[in-house]
């Protein structure tokens, strides 16, 4: 069989634009695939109730999620943004929750105050098991919607992303 020079770069050209189409796809799939939610472990221990003070909320760093004590209530709260899933911190002086990527602001018990998110923060059931608190980070409850009103919204103090 006698191949050309030029066959054999059309073949060698066609192969090259072949493997780089399919890692193209293979990276756009890779990007925008929904990733595995790394809090989706199951129960998780957490402490004894008595330990979560009114007014506080804890961060819990192996489940990716903050216990609040919302005026007497502890919620397991996601630490994201039901926006577009940015982590959420607590800021101390506002008393508030407020997402560093647009702005949305949550009170501490989760509900939506302002900024674009559609929705209150995402919970995780909780359970008194004897004397511990226990999370199931598998399980995720949608924030409750604009509108909620069952904890103060009032500010404590100055905003740390700046604002009001």
């Amino acid at each position: 069989m006698n191949v050309s020079r030029r066959n054999l770069l059309r073949k060698a050209w066609e192969a090259s634009t072949a493997l780089l189409g399919g890692a193209a796809i293979w990276t756009s799939w890779e990007m925008l695939r929904p990733l595995r939610d790394a809090n989706a472990g199951g129960i998780m221990k957490v402490g004894n109730p008595a330990d979560y003070k009114l007014g506080t909320a804890t961060y819990v760093r192996e489940g990716r999620f903050w216990i609040v004590n919302a005026e007497g209530h502890l919620r397991a709260l996601s630490q994201k943004c039901s926006h577009l899933g940015c982590g959420v911190p607590f800021c101390e002086s506002s008393g508030f929750f407020e997402c560093p990527c647009h702005g949305s602001k949550f009170n501490i018990g989760g509900e939506w105050i302002t900024g674009p998110a559609p929705r209150g923060m995402d919970q995780h059931p909780l359970a008194i098991v004897g004397h511990d608190l226990t999370v199931d980070t598998s399980t995720k409850t949608p924030g409750p919607d604009h509108g909620s009103a069952k904890f103060s919204s009032k500010s404590l103090g100055p905003s740390c992303e700046g604002g009001q």
